[in-house]
Parts: structure tokens; sequence; C-alpha cells
């Protein structure tokens, strides 16, 4: 199996998977400073799926983004969620506009553990896990930033 390099990301859309840590890692680096509507959150707890639609800044463009900062609609999705609970999120609001910061794994019996979605704000998202199972996909075509500026990202 080759690893993909960064010049396999272009144009194309983002359809990662993460089942550790550390895939987790990497996608959380491309989902911070994602922003989304506190309505599109669902967790269907039949089928042990939590799920955001996100407006996701397009990380994988490097500095290039610098002249032409976009951002593309994915979703994130994790699955094995037995439980679901949040703080500092007013789910009533339907104004609300959240920001990804992080996105952590905290183990408890391995590997079940919790994901952490750290929000701007002092918001977060706590799920549940029987494992890591997550994916990030982009649903639509990339679209520039409405505020036509780059996010700082620690590198």
């Amino acid at each position: 199996m080759t690893d993909a390099r960064f010049e396999d990301g272009r144009e194309a859309p983002l359809n990662l998977g993460a089942v550790d840590a550390e895939d987790l890692k990497v996608m959380a680096s491309l989902a911070q400073d994602a922003v989304f509507p506190a309505t599109e959150m669902r967790w269907d707890r039949v089928a042990q799926r939590f799920a955001l639609l996100l407006n996701r800044f397009r990380w994988e463009e490097g500095t290039a983004r610098a002249m032409s900062p976009e951002r593309v609609q994915s979703v994130l999705a994790f699955d094995t969620v037995t439980a679901v609970a949040s703080s500092g999120i007013d789910r009533g609001d339907k104004d609300t506009i959240l920001s990804v910061l992080t996105i952590e794994f905290v183990v408890a019996d391995a590997p079940s553990g919790h994901i952490v979605i750290t929000l701007a704000g002092d918001g977060a998202i706590r799920l549940e896990v029987e494992a890591i199972e997550a994916t990030l996909k982009d649903v639509t075509k990339p679209y520039l930033a409405p505020s036509k500026t780059t996010p700082s990202h620690p590198e």
C-alpha cells in the first residue's frame, strides 16, 4: 500500500476514513475551523451514527489558498456511537453557528472511548464510541469563502 501524496489531493474531493487516534488527528486538522449551524447535527441512535454537515476550509490546498480561500460542504460522520452529550451549545437557537477547533479521542476501555469535538466559544460535543470509525467526505464543489480570508491554522 502506498501513502497518499500531497499532490494527489489537488481539486479532488476528500473522502477519508479514520480507524485510530492518528487517523483522527489528520481528519481533525482538515476539519479545523469548519463552521456549521447547530441544526446540522444528527444522531441516529439505532444506527449508532452521529453526523455533522460542515462548511470546511480547504486546508489541503496549502498556501495557494491565501489568494483564493475556499470552503466546501463536507459530512463528518462517526459510527459505533452509543451516547452523545454536548455543553455550551444552544440547540434551540437555529441561528447558532459553531466552529470546530479540535477533535480528539480519549481512551476509556480500548478500543472504546470518547471522541471530543471542541468548539470555539467553550462548546463541546462528546461521543461515546465502541471504537473509532469516522469518515470525512466532501459533498459539494468548493466555493470561495464568504469572508475571503484564510483562518489562522497552527502547524
